[in-house]
């Protein structure tokens, strides 16, 4: 689960790296080329592009980017443009929020922190933003 949440910030580096003129097999010996991937998906230890594997971290980091662009936090990937929608942002921290009641002493330790980790930064800037407005 780890390795895979690694490799991705090791890509992400990667890929500005390359884009700013930086890359070197030196400071990335494990990812020689960089792979561009579309459509939500990653490159795999081949280098081929697939979907992310489906995990329990996944998925609580996926509503939680779902909670980000709802609070503005996240520009939409195509108009660039930032729209904060309270509703939807409040819907989807209320489904962490139930899914971390209904899951309480059934994760590992890693899962049980990154939901808890997610749930308490997106509900502060839900607030910070309600009071912004």
């Amino acid at each position: 689960m780890f390795f895979a949440c690694i490799v991705n910030v090791v890509l992400v580096f990667c890929t500005i790296e390359k884009m700013e003129g930086k890359m070197t097999d030196q400071q990335h010996p494990e990812q020689k080329e960089c792979v561009e991937c579309g459509e939500g998906k990653v490159p795999n230890k081949e280098g081929k592009c697939v979907m992310p594997e489906v995990t329990f971290s996944a998925f609580i980091m996926s509503l939680n980017t779902s909670a980000l662009y709802h609070l503005g936090e996240i520009a939409d990937p195509v108009s660039g443009k930032r729209v904060v929608d309270f509703d939807l942002a409040k819907h989807a921290i209320d489904t962490l929020a139930v899914i971390q009641s209904k899951t309480q002493g059934n994760l590992e330790k890693e899962e049980e922190e990154l939901l808890k980790n997610i749930l308490y930064d997106v509900k502060i800037r839900f607030v910070n933003k309600v009071k912004e407005k």
